[in-house]
């Protein structure tokens, strides 16, 4: 991990995603005594790595402490509450990372000095393994080398795509904030049918786990797009054509997913108000 960084880093809370970053940013390299942790509860296994690297997490962090970056990795209706507690850390040269869904920057603006600069990143679950996708966007005040930097930091988490248009976050919660959820639902839909098909549940389970599992490997190494994929698996007249025309007819899968993913977007951009 390429930081060169003369002040720490705070993570502000070190649950199942704010962990698994902190444990990207020490597997890519980055230095223990560069990393302050605010958390009262860390889970023990967590406890125990820090206390290995002589990370001590604290309830609340000392008021001298002048860091470069804060992430805030805590749950969004304690988002205000933190950020109010940790306004008078924001200094000159300081910027605030939030991955708490929810919080717009203007909203996080409010709590902290004038011209702070904040950014708001929205990770999904795979995160937590280093195989998610983060999408970030940056308020007015974020620098080109703080920019970077925090692009680095949120790589320990997966690949990480900027929004010039914090418009646009509300369709991206819809697609790859929720979109694991719909990936989950799938394949217990598959291995459901496959039950009702006559397999046993614990084969189909697997069957339909590893299925998904290795269609989503194929598409992350290959440079087809998925239709060609799709159409690559798809012989005329055959055992996939059959199965595509239930799914791809005007009622199908594709309108299905229109009108889901239009309901979290609403619902994201209610929450975000």
């Amino acid at each position: 991990m390429s930081l060169d960084l003369a002040r720490p880093v705070l993570l502000v809370g070190a649950g199942k995603m704010g962990g698994a970053m902190l444990s990207g940013w020490l597997d890519a390299g980055l230095s223990p005594s560069l990393i302050h942790v605010q958390d009262p509860n860390p889970s023990p296994e967590m406890a125990a790595r820090l206390e290995g690297l002589g990370i001590r997490p604290v309830a609340e962090v000392d008021q001298s402490l002048d860091p470069a970056i804060i992430v805030l990795a805590v749950k969004p209706q304690m988002i205000d509450a933190v950020l109010s507690d940790l306004a008078p850390l924001v200094g000159e040269g300081t910027v605030v990372v939030s991955i708490a869904a929810g919080k717009t920057l203007t909203g996080m603006e409010a709590k902290l000095p004038a011209e702070a600069a904040v950014i708001r990143a929205m990770p999904n679950t795979p995160a937590a393994i280093g195989q998610g996708v983060i999408v970030a966007c940056a308020n007015d005040s974020v620098t080109s080398e703080q920019r970077q930097h925090c692009d680095v930091l949120l790589q320990a988490g997966g690949t990480v795509l900027w929004l010039e248009d914090e418009a646009a976050m509300d369709s991206v919660t819809a697609l790859s904030g929720s979109g694991p959820a719909y990936v989950f639902l799938l394949t217990e839909c598959m291995a459901q049918a496959g039950v009702s098909l006559g397999l046993a549940p614990e084969l189909a389970a697997e069957l339909a786990r590893e299925t998904v599992a290795g269609a989503g490997a194929l598409m992350r190494e290959s440079a087809l797009p998925p239709g060609q994929l799709r159409e690559n698996v798809t012989s005329p007249q055959g055992v996939t054509a059959a199965a595509l025309k239930v799914l791809m007819a005007d009622d199908g899968l594709e309108e299905l997913m229109r009108k889901a993913m239009e309901k979290a977007a609403k619902r994201s951009a209610e929450l975000s108000s």
